[in-house]
């Protein structure tokens, strides 16, 4: 079974049988179950923004979703090939009902997904999503007659609204990056950032824009994670000495990874770390990341006298904690940028800007901003659990077991050590338990996993 019902939307693989998949009639049900969530809660314009990745089953699910809209009464506005911050940014300008993202962000080419957004362009919360699965599963909607269809229209301007968006932000420095004449390339994986982030880069006043798989074809010519293991293509680029700066997004454009000038990865933890540490030298303030991000971006935080504050994984969490702190800069170690100044989502055109205009000013190479920041490693195990193992309760036994120790419980058990941590949680979609661990090397990182994957292991044994 392959249809999955989380905080974020529902994700699927193409094809297959109602029920296991993410197929014309769950697709249906989904938007349906969506509509009528909307339609309860929040009395607008009746208009709801779609857009989309370039996925090679982006048509077929967009039509089936628009239809659908409007078979619910609601007026489509569809903007198309857009990034995932577009989209969100799109139902602010439009001041819409809501937004569906269709993106199963990087996952592979035969998986889709609707990520589902408030009147905010912002992800529905825990509550309003579980509600939407509830509906769905429950088939309590009612579409409208003949006399209330919906209306459709297309709109493809928001990619240039975005860049303008991006280029009128204090701290982005266009003449600053203009003088710089850095020279760029790009792996945007066959998706839709190899639409934008040129164009983002020519505003910006980047002279040389070069790259890889910018077709935005949706038949990914590699595995769309951005992590080291699958970008094996533009680091050899980057080692031929002609560019300052390698960016890769992921196929929603919302995740970030840099790659300095002599080929190697910047680490994705640290595309957040940097954008802060340029934000807070101008606007000092609060910091926000989820629990299983870089302790570097405390540490950079902790630098300027402001306060770094963890949240729960996942970006509404992130994005509810920033909200309550009143955070300038916040996100997610795989490369996720908030900046509140931009919109309260994650958005890889914003990392870019605050990233170049920070480059610009330094005047060093890549790899020298990043020997700047503490260095530390992580590494990423997992537990798989057998039917009728509780994770719950392994949990709250390793949080038992560590009660002395410096623990933050919001999301499974962190436990902090003066040199490193770990971080335990059950995952939402499978029957494991996610360790997560960080430390000055990637030995002593991936020996912390080793020895808690043995603590879990040993709490169910003895269960």
């Amino acid at each position: 079974m392959t249809l999955i019902k989380s905080i974020s939307g529902f994700r699927g693989t193409i094809g297959g049988k109602p029920g296991d998949t993410l197929n014309p009639l769950d697709i249906v049900k989904s938007v349906s179950a969506y509509a009528t969530l909307r339609r309860r809660s929040y009395k607008g314009n009746g208009k709801i923004v779609v857009g989309r990745d370039a996925r090679i089953s982006g048509p077929m699910v967009s039509r089936v979703v628009c239809g659908t809209l409007m078979g619910m009464g609601y007026d489509v506005v569809n903007i198309g090939l857009a990034s995932t911050p577009t989209t969100e940014l799109a139902v602010i300008m439009e001041q819409a009902d809501g937004g569906i993202i269709l993106t199963a962000s990087h996952n592979p080419r035969q998986w889709n997904a609707l990520k589902i957004l408030n009147e905010k362009g912002e992800f529905l919360s825990k509550a309003e999503a579980e509600e939407v699965v509830k509906i769905a599963d429950s088939g309590d909607f009612e579409y409208a007659d003949v006399d209330h269809l919906g209306s459709y229209k297309e709109d493809f301007s928001f990619d240039d609204k975005h860049i303008d968006l991006v280029k009128s932000l204090k701290l982005v420095d266009v003449e600053a990056i203009h003088k710089a004449n850095f020279k760029v390339a790009l792996d945007t994986v066959n998706s839709v950032g190899g639409i934008i982030l040129p164009k983002l880069l020519k505003e910006l006043g980047v002279d040389l824009i070069d790259g890889l798989y910018l077709e935005p074809t949706g038949d990914f010519k590699h595995n769309p994670e951005p992590l080291e293991k699958n970008l094996g293509d533009i680091m050899a680029l980057m080692r031929s000495g002609k560019y300052d700066i390698g960016f890769v997004v992921d196929p929603d454009v919302d995740r970030l990874a840099l790659i300095d000038e002599k080929g190697n990865m910047y680490g994705e933890e640290y595309t957040l770390v940097t954008a802060a540490d340029y934000v807070l030298q101008h606007t000092p303030g609060n910091t926000v990341s989820n629990l299983s991000s870089t302790r570097a971006l405390a540490d950079v935080t902790a630098k300027y006298g402001c306060k770094y504050t963890p949240s729960a994984v996942g970006e509404v969490n992130v994005v509810t904690k920033m909200k309550e702190v009143h955070a300038v800069i916040g996100g997610e170690g795989n490369g996720g940028v908030i900046y509140p100044a931009a919109h309260y989502g994650r958005d890889a055109l914003v990392g870019i800007a605050l990233i170049l205009s920070y480059l610009a000013k330094l005047g060093v190479k890549t790899s020298e901003m990043r020997a700047r920041y503490p260095r530390y490693e992580m590494a990423k195990n997992r537990v798989d659990l057998k039917p009728g193992v509780n994770p719950d309760v392994v949990l709250a036994q390793v949080k038992e077991k560590y009660a002395d120790y410096n623990l933050t419980t919001i999301d499974g058990v962190k436990i902090d050590f003066p040199d490193c941590w770990v971080h335990l949680r059950k995952s939402n979609t499978e029957p494991i338990i996610r360790v997560y661990s960080e430390a000055a090397t990637k030995e002593k990182a991936q020996k912390l996993g080793e020895d808690f994957v043995k603590v879990v292991d040993d709490i169910i044994n003895k269960g």
